[in-house]
């Protein structure tokens, strides 16, 4: 998207006596969910068993998938042969042609190892993350869980389809004589029940600025249309150095101070800003124990270690937008909150001047600046929408071959799970009673945030479900932002760049 400027805004001119009409900001109508918000205080423990997680999400979506497979595969022959169902993977016998549902478990030696981990304190210097846990003798293997046992699965199905360790799938086909299970054919949950358009708005909606009156339609009857929501990721604001003039950019951009009148007719219809992680740049690494020992701390913390000026300079550029245009905010692998999933909403005390706008403590009300976990999901003009920082695909990368991001998100809506990989590779909360990650509804929109470059597509559902994926590029290497229009649910781009002066 470019932005042109018409020839009459020449600044060179007379002083004119037209009366320019005053534009206002398209309202944002917005009815977040708190599906991933974790108790507090003594209520939230770690002292229980993460293995809990995949039983509960087994025990949620078991039903699912073999509903589907029950379908695809009744009286389904081979030789002869009719398939039958088994309800547990040990019930499986050799030779015998059926089917069965569990859990997919990801053997990779290459996979973090909590006895590693705590030997590199003893190490000299840690070798450095892998980029993947893939091994290249292939000795990996898929296999098949469930409460009573393991089945390690062969076969072309498995080969060509993308797997990671706590989806939930269906497979036929016969155990051979090594005990292996040569998969003929393979089912996922698939995605969910889609809601209808405002169909939680039309009993209790909510404006996004905190004031809890119900959302009130035009003069004809009908809701504003034309709307736009901007999603933004990996602002990397450091506040080292200067680059804050893509930020400025952004910044005046959205307020309307970059542009012609023309455009900004365009921008007043941006009705709200979602950021989708990674606000602030990644810090130092931490010092070791030794040196934390010698350095002088001042006031309980060492102030050669702190550096506030990253969130300084992000409160001011929340503070200078949230008169305009409501924020939602979601914390990514490098801002200030919690580094296990779901990450919890970063606290207000970092915002000194853009809390003012966040709703009052114990309100069910979201306030105009509404700080949310991550994962995240809610209504915005009336569409389902979920997003994430970006680490749950950057982790089922690691496990697959390539790196097309649109697939792994369109697996992620078909295996009914937002973070497959926790907590095996993917650090989380230890649920008991709920996996929070399992999908029950099919969202409208499903964007990812701080990925390689910008992706979009539209994937369909077996019940003429509608999901617009969309990958959200890093602003601060490539200086993009997405605009989703609330009518179509098409997005288009548009890009700042500063020119260095290089020809």
């Amino acid at each position: 998207m470019a932005m042109d400027v018409d020839a009459d805004d020449d600044l060179l001119r007379d002083p004119s006596d037209q009366e320019y009409p005053l534009l206002e900001r398209q309202r944002s109508y917005y009815n977040p969910l708190h599906s991933f918000n974790l108790a507090k205080g003594e209520l939230k423990q770690y002292q229980q068993q993460y293995s809990d997680i995949y039983f509960l999400r087994l025990a949620k979506l078991k039903p699912a998938v073999e509903a589907i497979a029950d379908q695809e595969w009744k009286d389904f022959e081979i030789a002869g042969e009719t398939v039958r169902q088994v309800d547990r993977v040990l019930d499986v016998r050799q030779g015998e042609l059926c089917w069965v549902a569990g859990t997919v478990y990801m053997d990779m030696p290459l996979k973090p190892d909590i006895l590693h981990d705590i030997s590199k304190d003893h190490w000299i210097s840690a070798p450095p993350p892998r980029e993947k846990y893939l091994s290249p003798t292939g000795v990996d293997q898929t296999m098949l869980e469930d409460e009573s046992g393991r089945l390690r699965l062969i076969g072309t199905p498995v080969e060509l389809s993308m797997l990671v360790t706590g989806c939930i799938i269906a497979v036929m086909g016969t155990e051979n004589a090594n005990g292996d299970f040569e998969v003929i054919d393979m089912k996922v949950p698939d995605l969910p029940r889609q809601p209808q358009r405002w169909e939680r708005d039309e009993g209790s909606a909510l404006l996004s600025n905190g004031t809890g009156k119900k959302r009130k339609s035009d003069a004809d009857g009908k809701r504003t249309e034309g709307g736009r929501v901007a999603i933004v990721s990996g602002l990397g604001i450091s506040g080292d150095q200067a680059d804050t003039m893509t930020i400025d950019l952004l910044m005046e951009y959205l307020l309307g101070e970059v542009c012609g009148p023309s455009e900004q007719s365009e921008v007043s219809k941006i009705s709200r800003l979602i950021i989708a992680g990674d606000s602030i740049a990644e810090g130092t690494p931490l010092v070791s124990r030794e040196e934390e020992k010698k350095a002088s701390k001042k006031y309980g913390y060492d102030s050669s270690a702190y550096n506030p000026a990253p969130t300084t300079h992000f409160d001011n550029f929340l503070a200078t937008l949230l008169p305009s245009i409501p924020v939602t905010l979601i914390p990514g692998e490098s801002d200030p909150a919690n580094v296990s999933m779901p990450q919890q909403p970063i606290h207000p005390a970092m915002f000194p001047r853009s809390r003012n706008y966040s709703a009052t403590p114990g309100s069910a009300e979201p306030g105009w600046f509404d700080s949310v976990t991550n994962p995240w999901e809610g209504d915005v003009d009336g569409w389902r929408m979920m997003g994430t920082g970006g680490q749950p695909i950057d982790d089922v990368f690691k496990y697959v071959e390539g790196d097309d991001r649109l697939e792994m998100m369109e697996s992620l809506l078909r295996w009914r799970c937002g973070a497959p990989t926790a907590p095996d590779t993917l650090w989380c909360y230890p649920f008991q009673d709920n996996d929070p990650f399992v999908i029950e509804e099919c969202p409208h929109v499903y964007f990812v945030g701080n990925q390689p470059r910008y992706e979009t597509m539209v994937i369909e559902g077996p019940a003429g479900q509608t999901v617009r994926l969309i990958a959200v590029p890093k602003f601060k290497d490539m200086g993009e932002v997405v605009l989703l229009d609330t009518d179509t649910l098409e997005p288009e781009i548009v890009k700042f760049n500063v020119y260095d002066g290089k020809p």
